[in-house]
């Protein structure tokens, strides 16, 4: 196994330990959680950059790459449901959506057919990153705290900031999932 398809293995393993931290009892598991993310985060980027700069590019990497990072974001939007950064309907859309388009992808797959990822389902992607890391902050910000000084503008952060990121994600989300289905609707169209 090459260092890029190590890096992806490695990011669910992350993912796995992030959904434990968040959702644990221990005193700083928000932050830890965090610095999970964070790091799956990174790896996601190198593993990209390690596979195309030494061709390392594998059909391994090619199916569980994208996969991986769905099943991160994945949990990370169900994990913040319980701890009401995020409604339990905006997790199902997002969710959802993803698999609804992989679905989409293995039909064209199955048809000798390859699906790209387009630039509008990458800005869907950083947005519901920036709305984690926004939430995994705000949780971790709470828990480091020693004073009540920082708890105006928290809940503020909290209670006004988070739902406007919240919509701007599942907007984009279900635009760019419809947009892309629209597209290749002729791959459902042979099916029916």
């Amino acid at each position: 196994m090459n260092w890029a398809n190590r890096l992806t293995v490695s990011r669910l393993g992350l993912t796995i330990l992030f959904v434990i931290s968040l959702n644990s009892t221990w005193e700083f598991g928000h932050t830890v959680a965090l610095v999970l993310f964070a790091v799956a985060g990174v790896t996601d980027y190198f593993d990209g950059e390690i596979a195309r700069r030494y061709q390392y590019v594998t059909n391994f990497g090619r199916l569980m790459d994208p996969l991986v990072d769905k099943v991160m974001v994945a949990a990370a939007f169900i994990s913040l449901v319980p701890l009401n950064a995020i409604p339990a309907w905006a997790a199902t859309i997002i969710v959802a959506r993803d698999f609804l388009i992989t679905g989409l992808r293995l039909m064209a797959s199955s048809k000798g057919e390859v699906l790209p990822a387009e630039r509008l389902g990458k800005h869907k992607t950083s947005w519901q990153i920036i709305t984690v890391i926004y939430f995994l902050l705000l949780l971790s910000i709470q828990e480091l705290r020693r004073s009540d000084e920082a708890s105006i503008w928290w809940s503020r952060a909290w209670n006004d900031g988070g739902p406007v990121l919240v919509w701007i994600t599942v907007g984009l989300t279900l635009y760019s999932g419809l947009a892309y289905a629209w597209r290749h609707r002729a791959v459902v169209a042979t099916e029916t």
